[in-house]
This record gives C-alpha cells, structure tokens and sequence, in this order.
C-alpha cells in the first residue's frame, strides 16, 4: 500500500504552530487518518495519535474527557473526535491554559497541540468552529483531485485564460479512459493498491456509511427506503434540487427529503452549488444544484458498472459535469479556500443558464462544461448575461474533451479538461 501525496499537506503546514487546533473534515476514506499520520512522519516533533473507533477510547472520552487528555499527551491526533463532542469544552482549557503559561508563565510557546479529523460536519464544523473560536484552523480533505493522482500540484482553478495557459496540462486520455475513471471515482483506496474491486469497494461504502453514520444521526427505520433516496439523489447529480420530484420517487414526504439531503451535505457526500444572484438578478432561480464529490460513488448508486455503458448513455453529460465541477471545487478545498465565496451557477426564468459562475476578486468568469471534442458557438451563447452582475469579466470558457485550447471568439475559449 503506497502513500499519495495530498495538495492539503501544504496548507497544514502552514497552519502547525500557528493555531493551537487543526481539524481535517471530509466524507469517510478520503484519507484524513493517513494524512495527519503523514504530516507526524515528517514532523520534527512527534505526535501522538488516538482514535474515537476504538470503543474503549470512545467510552472514555465520553465519560471523563479531562482524564483522557491527560491520558493522551499533546501534541495529539484524535481521529473521529465527533463521537465524543464533549472534548471540545475540555480542549479549549487545555489551550487556554498552555496560552496562559506563554504569556504569563515560562514562555513555552503554545504551538499546535490537538490535530482533529471528523467525517460528520454537525458535530465537528460547527460546534468546533464555535467552541475553539480564535483558536482553530478547519480544513475539508475530498478524494483524490486527478492531479493527485498524477502527483501533481494545484493551484485553485480560475479561468483567467492567460493563467490556465501558464498551467502544467495533464497527460491528454482518450474518451475511453476519461470514463474510466469517472466510473471509477477517486477514492484512495482505488488507487494505493488497497482496492481493485470497484462493485465491492462501493457496496462496502455504503453498509459502513449507512452502519456508522445515518444510524446515528436519524432514526432511519427503513435502511432500503434511504437507499433508495440516495440513489435518487445520485440520479440527479448536476440538476436543480427539487425535493417533491425526489420524494415521489422514494415514497417518503419533501421535508424528510430535505432532512436526508442535509445528512448527504453534512457528511461530505453531496456539494449544493447555489445560484448566483443581486439587486440585478431578480428573475434568476433560487434552488441549488446537486452534485456528487464522487463520481464512483454517483455512478455505482445510479446502477452503472461499465464505462462503455456509461458514456453512451443519458448519465453522460451530467456525470461529466459533475467530475468537472467536482475536480474545481477540489482544487479550491485543497488550498483552504472557502467555495462558497466564489463559486456559483446561474440560470433564470428565461431558461438562460450557465453551469457555472466562478468569482475571483471583482472577477466573474462563466464556465460551460460540454461533453464534445468540439463544441460551438452556441455554448456561450448565455455568457452575455454577466454584464450586468457589476463586475469585470474578462473571459469566458468552455470545458471540454478537446485536445488543445482554441478560441471561439475574441473572449471565449474552450479548454481541454486536462487544464483542470
């Protein structure tokens, strides 16, 4: 099993030493574990390590977390803290304490002292980012970018054509191969020679996400009428949430819909892509998009096992966007930026849409995402919409399967997803 070089290592890095808690959030087997053990094989000092799935180790934390910190010296891993919330309060005493001792004691910086990781956003980002405030850095770890598993660095993506000119270009691959690894999604353990069964690895991850997760967060009598929900839901990656649609189809009413959706965004499976607007955009829509964060996981849920079948059929083009705009949202995480200050998509009552708004500065780029070699003119054709959002935008991009950038006219380019 060979370690893959993660592009959030760097932003750890930056943050050790700086703040006295570290928190690495993300869906289970993105890898979070194994990276804060990475960053303790490089460290100069060590780090000791504990995990919240050892029930002993849980009980304990539970029912007197003072005695387990004292128990585990910092610095400290403690890996699915979520399951014993109730460290947050005593942590924050044991940092405020050793704050103390550098002001006003022996001057023994404070450093970095817990590193966190959590796969369950209600009991971590919040109460964390809550409870430690001032005192916490909180990062979002997804699987593998496709430049991570070509070793790779990445910048976030920003369509500024002269700056996706300078880019490295990924090797060009094939239709063929494109779908490939679509289907077959990005987990680690797909790529670290831990995996090779793609129907079993996902078959796995589900009983062990519904086993540990869902059970423990609503009461789900009916396991295979939530599965059947998700597999709804992963049906509709790249479409506008329409929780009614989604809830005739499982049999359940729209609230639990937009109960169980939340479950999906809180545990890192599903990014909500939220529409664009301003005092200018009145007639655009309100609902968010959906997306799968894996397109494996999507296409094993919609019943898809083969690439051929796949790419031929109508799943094609909402997958392909959803690996596209899923890699973006990657590259922003991977360099601790926060999407949801620059990424949008736009569509109104005139039926005008765009796939995908990114903001970078007083910067607005639209993107389209077309599943061709060679898409025309008539993929832009809604761009001139953001004329009126009251920023600049000095092009506009459309990406695709084409082979190398050309233009489509004098501020529109289409541009292979290897620039991605």
């Amino acid at each position: 099993m060979k370690y893959i070089n993660r592009n959030l290592e760097k932003e750890i890095e930056k943050m050790i030493g700086k703040v006295p808690v570290i928190l690495v959030t993300g869906a289970r087997q993105t890898g979070k574990s194994t990276l804060l053990e990475y960053i303790n094989t490089i460290s100069q000092n060590k780090i000791n390590y504990v995990t919240l799935d050892d029930m002993i180790e849980r009980a304990n934390a539970i029912e007197d977390p003072e005695t387990f910190l004292r128990s585990h010296e910092a610095p400290l891993i403690i890996d699915e803290f979520q399951y014993a919330p109730n460290l947050l309060s005593y942590i924050k005493i044991k940092v405020d304490e050793a704050r103390k001792n550098e002001m006003f004691g022996d001057g023994k910086r404070t450093g970095t002292m817990y590193y966190l990781t959590g796969s369950q956003v209600f009991q971590t980002m919040k109460e964390a980012s809550e409870s430690l405030a001032g005192r916490i850095g909180i990062l979002e770890l997804n699987t593998l970018s496709t430049r991570e598993i070509y070793g790779k660095s990445e910048e976030c993506f920003i369509p500024d054509i002269n700056l996706i000119k300078q880019k490295e270009k990924l090797p060009y691959e094939i239709l063929e191969k494109v779908f490939d690894r679509i289907l077959k999604g990005s987990y680690p353990a797909l790529y670290n020679g831990q995996e090779n069964d793609l129907e079993n690895f996902y078959s796995s991850y589900i009983k062990t996400y519904i086993e540990r997760d869902i059970r423990k967060l609503i009461n789900v009598k009916d396991e295979i009428k939530f599965l059947k929900f998700i597999s709804a839901v992963a049906a509709r990656t790249a479409q506008e949430y329409n929780a009614s649609e989604i809830a005739n189809d499982v049999g359940i009413d729209a609230k639990t819909v937009d109960e169980w959706l939340s479950i999906l965004k809180n545990t890192f499976l599903v990014y909500l892509l939220q529409p664009y607007s301003n005092n200018t955009t009145s007639r655009a829509v309100k609902r968010p998009k959906i997306y799968f964060m894996d397109t494996g996981l999507a296409c094993y849920l919609a019943g898809y096992l083969d690439a051929r079948t796949l790419e031929r059929s109508a799943y094609a083009g909402a997958i392909f966007e959803t690996y596209v705009v899923s890699e973006i949202i990657k590259s922003y995480n991977n360099n601790g930026r926060d999407t949801r200050l620059h990424l949008y998509y736009y569509r109104d009552n005139n039926q005008k849409e765009i796939d995908l708004l990114i903001i970078d500065q007083n910067n607005i780029y639209p993107v389209e995402i077309k599943k061709s070699a060679n898409p025309g003119k008539d993929a832009i054709k809604n761009f001139d919409v953001v004329n009126k959002f009251e920023m600049n935008s000095p092009n506009g991009i459309v990406i695709s399967l084409s082979k190398d950038i050309h233009a489509l006219d004098e501020k529109n380019y289409i541009v292979p997803i290897e620039y991605l």
